[in-house]
Order: C-alpha cells, then structure tokens, then sequence
C-alpha cells in the first residue's frame, strides 16, 4: 500500500508549491463533500521507483472553533490521522512565529511522525535559517526550497524509509498472494457499498468494517462465488481515531485511493436515485489513470420509473463519457438483483485486462488499422508504423514500433485504441499506446 504524506503548516508557507513539485502539476482529487472546503487536494507522487500518496491542506488553526478556519482545522485533522509521515512546514524567510508553535503542540499530542521542513532557504545558509526553530524542540530542521526543489529529494526519500520502515506487515502479506480477483468496490458514501457486500458475500459482513483501526490498514474479505475466488477489498468507510472526525469521517478519499491500487477490478457504485456528482467524476478519473479494470453499476434501479431510468442513461452518457470502455449494469444490491451478469463483468475485465496479446496478432491488427484509416500527415512528414507488441498488463500496453511517431495527432491515438479494444475484445480495461519512433540513418546527411 502506497504510503501517506500530509503537508501541513500555517497558510503562505509554501504547502501548495511543494504540493504541486511532488505530484508535478497534476490535478488532484478534491474533497468536496459537505463539511469539507475545497482547500484540501489528493495526489500521487513518485521518487525513482517509489510510489506515494500526497495530502496538501489548508492553513491549520488548531485552536480555531468556528467558521471555515475551524473546518480546515478539522480536515487538516483527518490529514494527519491518515497519514505516515507529516511534513510540518515552516518559512525560513518570516522566522519562528506563535502560529508555528501551537501547530508544534497540536502535532506532537497526535504521535505521528513530523518531520520540522523549513521553506523558502533558497540563497540562506541553514544555520542562520533554521536558528530560530530549534526552540520548537522537533530535532535538526529539514531545509528546502518548494519553489526550486533545493533539498525535497532527500527529504521525500527520508519520509518513504520511515514509512516503509514501519510496515512489516507488508512482506508477509506477499507470502499469500493466491487471494483470487481483488475487487475494490467505491462510491459516495449511502450508495450501498455495504449491501452490495453483504449480497456478495452471503452473510452480514459489513460489521467486520466498522472495527477500530488505523485509516491506512485495509480490511479484505475473501470470498467465492461459483468455484472463483474473489476478495473484496474495503472502500466502506474509514476507521475514526477518537470522536473528532465525527462531521467528516463518511468518506476518505485516501482510503479509496489506495484501495483502487491494491486492487484488480474496480466497481464504482453510483446512486440512482442522486445526481452523478463532481466526486464521482473525480474517482472515475483515478480509476481511469491508474488504469484498472473497470466495472460501472448503479444501483438502486428498482426504485425509479422509467422516465427517470432515462434521464439517468442521459446523465451517465454526459457526465462519464470517458468510462465507455466499461460495461454499466443497473442493479439492486438490496434485492440481488443484476448480481450475477455484474460479477460476470468483473470475469471479463478482468481477464481483458490480464490478457497476452500475441506480436504477430498484435501487427496484423495494427497493418488492419492502417489499412482502413492512414494517420495524417504533420507537414511533410507522415508517421510509419511498422509491428507492434505488448507492453505490459493490467492495463494493457501495446508498444509501437515505426518512424516519425512523434507526429501521430491524439485522435487517431484514440482511433487505435479502440481499433485494439474492438478487435481483441478488450472490455472493461483502458488500453494504452505507446509509441517507439526508431533513429533515421539519414538525419546527418539531410541536416
């Protein structure tokens, strides 16, 4: 499971632009749920080989009781709870301030580990930048520029040997890896994530997602269903460390991120009876760039009538359009209703997903494509593709080979996925394309 690390400090201190360096710009998740403002962003990083989660906050006011600094506070709460590691970040250029002190008092009563990360030291030499914050008592202060990235290397990697560091749990969970199709099932919260369990497992097991525990720990329940081994893996809710979650603890972003990592198959639950939101937007996103198979069902379907059944085929084809690859089914996990052909499409993306694409297979589909729609020209260059052969899996990578592919326009990048997609039958996983443009041996003579 990919560690978690909470950015947290008074506001202008430089949280979002180190935000934005770790996750390189790209847009994150929103928590915008009610009781939570929209200050709060989830994003993924990476250092080398080393995958993580991110959590950028709003200005902290511990002591603050009402108002929208009180809900930061409280989100900013949640940050810490769920996280690993916790940078606490301070600006070098303004000094040690009141501020920074009661956020120190807050964060050493949580018992996580803090990292004391000093911004905004670019052109300082660290004695005289970090002088000041000793006083706090968090031992030698990491030294950084957000803004140029002096010294967030070191610093990452040092939260990622902690966090690491303190999972031993991990390795023995790899020792078992026979736990059939993992299924991470995720939606808003009072979609019916719990009934549709419970219908799929036989038995009142939602009881075993309430038990205390730490938000990061991942609760999975092992099942089968006609001869297959299945595991479903919790997206149910997120276990509250004492009662000050009580406003927002319905729904951890976190929690479903890293439960669409761990898993195979992933089944986005939506209502019927509600509007397709902004935040189910937002997890379709996520599951589509992690590239995990892909199961839509949206239940509740017995309750509506059929003008209504209508208007919410409208709404899907608008508001999801981009989750065409996956199959949708209308379901009622109360009633059972709509269960079976819905576990029979977890089968098949499944499969689709870990499918082996053969590179003779793989070109002739290729030369098909070609031969029924060439790519356009880019000036006087037209792209030549030659073979094609696969990546990798779970999504599945197709690699092609040719020259010029630099010049392949994104709509006829699309074109070939689905040309792909139609001819290997690759439902409900995303198929990606990777283009391998080789050197032209006559680029020194024509320069």
């Amino acid at each position: 499971m990919k560690p978690v690390i909470a950015l947290v400090g008074r506001p202008n201190v430089g949280k979002s632009t180190l935000f934005n360096r770790l996750t390189r710009s790209r847009d994150a998740l929103v928590a915008d749920l009610p009781g939570l403002t929209r200050d709060r962003h989830y994003g993924e990083g990476r250092i080398g080989e080393r995958p993580f989660l991110v959590i950028d906050t709003g200005g902290f006011e511990p002591v603050a009781k009402e108002g929208i600094m009180h809900e930061m506070a409280l989100q900013t709460r949640q940050a810490v709870a769920e996280a690993d590691v916790v940078v606490f970040i301070v600006d070098g250029r303004q000094g040690l301030t009141p501020h920074d002190k009661t956020i120190t008092d807050y964060l050493r009563k949580t018992g996580r580990k803090v990292m004391l990360v000093v911004n905004k030291s670019e052109g300082m030499k660290y004695t005289s930048v970090t002088a000041d914050f000793y006083e706090l008592g968090m031992g030698d202060p990491y030294v950084i520029s957000a803004a140029h990235g002096d010294g967030v290397h070191d610093l990452v990697n040092e939260a990622l040997d902690f966090a690491f560091a303190n999972r031993p749990d991990e390795e023995e969970e790899a020792e078992h890896p026979d736990h059939g199709i993992k299924i991470a099932i995720v939606g808003r919260p009072n979609v019916g994530k719990s009934t549709l369990i419970n219908t799929l497992v036989g038995e009142q097991r939602v009881i075993a997602f309430d038990m205390p525990g730490t938000t990061r720990d991942s609760i999975e329940v092992p099942f089968e269903r006609e001869g297959k081994k299945y595991t479903l893996i919790d997206t149910a809710g997120i276990r509250r460390r004492g009662k000050i979650f009580e406003a927002i603890e319905k729904f951890s972003v976190i929690k479903t991120m890293q439960s669409i990592s761990d898993a195979n198959v992933i089944i986005l639950l939506l209502d019927a009876q509600q509007d397709i939101s902004e935040q189910d937007a937002h997890i379709a996103g996520f599951i589509l760039e992690s590239g995990r198979a892909l199961v839509v069902a949206v239940n509740k379907w017995d309750g509506l009538q059929s003008d209504q059944r209508d208007q919410v085929k409208m709404d899907l084809d608008r508001k999801l359009d981009f989750l065409s690859f996956a199959k949708t089914h209308f379901i009622s996990a109360l009633k059972g209703t709509g269960i079976s052909q819905l576990m029979k499409s977890v089968d098949a993306a499944y499969a689709a997903a870990t499918a082996n694409l053969s590179t003779p297979r793989l070109t002739r589909a290729l030369q098909e494509a070609i031969e029924k729609q060439e790519p356009k020209r880019k000036g006087s260059t037209r792209p030549k593709m030659r073979y094609a052969h696969q990546g990798g899996q779970n999504p599945p990578i197709i690699v092609i080979h040719g020259n010029a592919l630099e010049a392949v326009s994104d709509p006829y990048k699309r074109y070939l996925e689905k040309h792909f997609r139609d001819t290997f039958n690759l439902v409900g996983t995303p198929v990606r394309i990777e283009f391998k443009s080789g050197k032209n041996p006559f680029a020194k003579e024509q320069n």
